[in-house]
């Protein structure tokens, strides 16, 4: 058994203080300098990329064949469309989701001038003037507005408060951290796998683990886009862990207790062997999973293949209610993917022949293809015989007399 223990309580507070900075992709730059002081603190050294996606390696024996786990700072927001007549704010989102689940959600605007407070609401919003339309109103983000809590009534008004098109918008979280272990709140995606991360090294760094190659921990910038890990694996990467929420409902088999290994979301199967040795690793630490498959749903790991990464991708995930909605998980589920980090970081190097990027036939992996082995009861077996046997044309022999 090689996982490590982890501290919950560092784990929730991380969570609590990066719920607490907003970070809409595209406007990610106060959390990627919160993350990048958090993992100085705990002792590696950090590097950003131009856009601000974050690397830090910590050192193993070797370069090669480093292994890379990776989540995404930023979250779901919005950005104004245009300015309406009536002094509010039209809406696209940033990322997938629903206008259902924003409307009444209290929201900041940044502008070169500063922010404003606001709320989303639908176009008809007062029961005492629209009476029982406001329950046959559409839903889609052309049917909400911005409310922006300052003086303006018409479109001047807002120009003049400094709002302008393209100013993008983050959505409060309103976090509620029970003590049944339950916290619900609005972006769980992924706040709650980088807090899993960071918990996980701050494990690592205090026992002094050492591992067979590199860690990279990497946190990229704009995921709930589709860019994701595309341009943060370096060549020396020969296997990627993505950090990220599962769906629990039904027709899934996510759970928010234990870690949820995908074996395959919408572009695919992941990578046959990471997964499972992701499952070996859970059964050896007595660490609860189960499996799923996601069919709409995209993470890092999509990114970094189609961007060309020759990189073997795995999905390991926190099962969260309402995803993309008002969110929930369990705090068990965030420490058993802590611990499951640090059990594969030291786990020994499987395949060898990855350690370089391309090599010959020899040593490279199998997959299994023999018939498995069948234990039959006597019943089944004699029911087999017999249509076997019909099927030859056989006769039954006569009892004998």
């Amino acid at each position: 058994m090689t996982r490590l223990r982890i501290d919950v309580d560092y784990l929730t507070d991380t969570l609590r203080k990066l719920l607490e900075t907003p970070s809409p992709t595209g406007y990610t730059d106060s959390i990627v300098r919160w993350v990048s002081a958090e993992l100085e603190r705990l002792g590696l050294d950090v590097e950003l990329t131009r856009r601000g996606a974050i690397r830090a390696i910590r050192p193993g024996k070797e370069q090669r064949g480093a292994r890379a786990i990776v989540s995404h700072v930023d979250t779901l927001g919005a950005q104004a469309k245009f300015l309406k007549e009536n002094g509010r704010l039209a809406l696209v989102p940033i990322g997938n989701w629903s206008a259902r689940f924003a409307e009444g959600a209290r929201a900041t605007v940044f502008t070169d001038k500063g922010t404003y407070r606001g709320t989303i609401l639908p176009l008809k919003a007062s029961g005492h003037t629209f009476n029982d339309e406001i329950d046959e109103h559409p839903i889609g983000w052309e049917h909400v507005e911005m409310r922006v809590d300052a003086l303006a009534r018409s479109a001047p008004d807002l120009a003049r408060l400094g709002i302008e098109v393209g100013d993008i918008i983050a959505i409060d979280p309103l976090p509620e951290f029970l003590d049944n272990g339950f916290i619900v709140s609005r972006h769980l995606d992924n706040k709650a796998g980088v807090a899993v991360m960071l918990a996980a090294l701050k494990a690592m760094q205090e026992e002094k683990v050492k591992t067979p190659v590199d860690i990279h921990w990497l946190f990229t910038i704009a995921e709930e886009v589709g860019v994701g890990a595309s341009s943060v694996l370096k060549h020396e990467v020969a296997s990627m862990i993505t950090v990220d929420n599962g769906t629990t409902a039904p027709g899934q088999n996510s759970n928010e207790f234990g870690v949820t290994i995908s074996m395959a979301d919408q572009t695919g199967p992941f990578d046959y062997h990471l997964t499972k040795k992701l499952v070996e690793l859970c059964r050896s630490n007595e660490i609860l999973f189960q499996k799923d498959v996601f069919r709409y749903y995209r993470s890092d790991s999509a990114s970094a293949i189609e961007a060309g990464a020759d990189v073997r991708t795995a999905l390991i995930t926190f099962g969260v209610d309402a995803s993309h909605g008002y969110e929930r998980i369990h705090v068990h589920a965030l420490r058993s993917l802590s611990e499951l980090i640090t059990a594969y970081a030291a786990s020994p190097v499987a395949i060898k022949r990855d350690f370089e990027e391309t090599g010959s036939p020899k040593g490279f992996t199998k997959q299994p293809v023999s018939k498995a082995q069948q234990t039959l009861s006597p019943n089944v077996r004699a029911a087999q015989l017999d249509l076997e046997k019909k099927r030859k044309g056989e006769k039954e022999p006569e009892p004998a007399k």
